[in-house]
């Protein structure tokens, strides 16, 4: 085992593919070992299974050859989760070592993917944050949520335990009590609410999914946005590390990219109302998390605001996503590794 003088050594957990190969965002990986190395730091990313007692299987990445180098390194001063997927996270193998890191006082972030309806029951017994979310509730029944729907007319549903827009669909009543579903890739008609049940309601209760009112969102140009807030932990605080606009373009249930989004420059639509919100809820959302769920080093907020000015709070995300503003990247490798120097005590 080498023994690396360079400090903070930080180590980053991710885990593998099915077929094999190592996921992650390798991209992500190379910036913060080039940005650790000019801070006299290193780091190197491993997965569970590759963890011993006293020592750690991993690979670090060497910008003098452009590759990446197996080795065994000593636990590292802090670890830095980018597992991208749940299962995995939450595997046996997984947990022993998050325990085995409390147990050597070992600081991680961030300590797990966050259950939507966690969240919003978390964010609607905060005093402040309660002001900002639709309302919401699990779906636990057919009484509920057609009792739900008849309420509200338009609704969201979402699995608790997805990220990145994936299994979102849209319902709405019509006049004549007929459900239209409609989905990233579909669009599809029921002529009751019983008749919708008994198509949807096995996946609904078995994925355990939320409904949420639809809000009528602001739009630019005939479409909708939101904005993507990037956070990070600064000392016993959370700073606003970057803000972007997702505006939905062919279909209007969701703005992620990868489902067809657009992006525009916060700058575009930036106001003095938009930048008080968004500097008001970072603080209080950071403290929230890391009071309940435990450490959050960094977060997403996918956040929007109403055609009649009423601002919301729709999803946190504790893997946030790249953003493709390189703007913002950047400036998220500049705080993650000035994060990690602070909870290494290596601030200079």
């Amino acid at each position: 085992m080498k023994h690396h003088s360079p400090s903070p050594l930080i180590g980053i957990m991710t885990a593998r593919k099915k077929n094999g190969v190592i996921s992650g965002n390798g991209p992500l990986f190379i910036a913060l070992q080039k940005k650790l190395i000019s801070l006299n730091g290193i780091s190197f990313v491993f997965i569970p299974e590759e963890t011993e007692q006293d020592f750690i299987n991993g690979y670090t990445f060497s910008p003098e050859s452009n590759s990446w180098k197996k080795d065994r390194f000593p636990y590292p001063d802090l670890v830095y989760n980018r597992i991208p997927f749940r299962k995995i996270e939450k595997n046996e193998r997984c947990q022993q070592f998050f325990s085995l890191l409390k147990e050597k006082n070992i600081p991680f972030f961030n300590p797990s993917f966050i259950d939507k309806y966690e969240l919003f029951s978390l964010l609607k017994n905060h005093e402040y944050l309660q002001h900002f979310l639709p309302q919401t509730i699990l779906i636990q029944d057919k009484r509920g949520l057609s009792t739900f729907l008849k309420k509200l007319k338009r609704l969201y549903l979402k699995p608790t335990q997805s990220s990145k827009g994936k299994g979102i669909v849209r319902i709405k009543l019509t006049g004549n009590e007929q459900v239209q579903l409609e989905g990233v890739n579909k669009q599809e008609h029921y002529h009751s609410f019983s008749h919708f049940w008994e198509q949807w309601g096995t996946e609904l209760l078995e994925k355990s999914y939320l409904a949420q009112e639809e809000i009528q969102s602001a739009e630019h140009d005939g479409h909708r946005f939101d904005f993507r807030i990037l956070a990070h932990a600064n000392h016993d605080e959370y700073i606003v590390t970057g803000v972007g606009i997702r505006q939905s373009q062919e279909q209007g249930i969701t703005t992620h990219i990868p489902a067809g989004g657009k992006l525009l420059p916060y700058q575009l639509l930036q106001s003095s109302k938009h930048d008080q919100f968004i500097q008001s809820i970072v603080i209080p959302i950071g403290k929230a998390l890391s009071k309940h769920l435990g450490y959050f080093g960094e977060f997403s907020i996918d956040a929007g605001v109403s055609e009649m000015g009423q601002y919301y709070i729709y999803e946190v995300n504790s893997k946030p996503m790249s953003f493709d503003e390189s703007e913002i990247e950047e400036r998220k490798i500049e705080q993650l590794c000035y994060l990690f120097q602070q909870l290494t005590n290596n601030l200079k």
